[in-house]
């Protein structure tokens, strides 16, 4: 019975490390490519609103979409694609996408309004004063409901459509 056991044990074992691998992990994978496609989608969204190119959207925050909410939609959705949505990992994996949608919309969108007025406060200050000279805050740090929704969306799309590859090509 024991030699049974560790055989079922080693067998099991065997199988997660043979066929483990961070390139056939599907929920890294699909959050992954939810952040890529979700930093490329801001580049043409950028050059539309201001008709002109911006590759620093390719790795700055703010935007639309937000990538923090494509990146952690999908990985949730994923993670309950691939173990289930009654499970541990996808309960941990909705509740850290919550938290970082509502610090997206919140307190990091308030944290940029601050800085845009903070910014227009030291840029009408004397030439003479200390502060004066002082480099700007970043002021694009957060995203509007709307741009956390589309990130949203973008993740479910994502993580469904790399789900779907998945299961016909076993």
């Amino acid at each position: 019975m024991m030699n049974q056991d560790s055989e079922a044990s080693s067998s099991t074992t065997s199988h997660y490390s043979s066929s483990s691998s961070i390139l056939s992990n599907y929920p890294l994978l699909a959050a992954l490519l939810s952040f890529v496609l979700a930093q490329t989608i801001k580049v043409f969204t950028s050059w539309y609103k201001e008709r002109q190119w911006d590759l620093k959207q390719l790795i700055g925050s703010g935007g639309m979409p937000s990538s923090h909410s494509a990146t952690v939609t999908a990985l949730a959705l994923a993670i309950g694609l691939q173990e289930g949505f009654g499970g541990s990992m996808f309960a941990i994996s909705l509740v850290i996408a919550c938290v970082v949608m509502y610090d997206a919309f919140g307190v990091r969108l308030q944290a940029g309004r601050q800085a845009e007025v903070l910014n227009q406060i030291v840029y009408e200050l004397p030439a003479e004063h200390p502060l004066a000279e002082s480099r700007p805050l970043q002021e694009l740090l957060g995203h509007t409901p709307r741009q956390v929704i589309a990130g949203a969306t973008l993740g479910v799309v994502t993580a469904s459509m790399a789900y779907l590859i998945v299961i016909a090509r076993s």
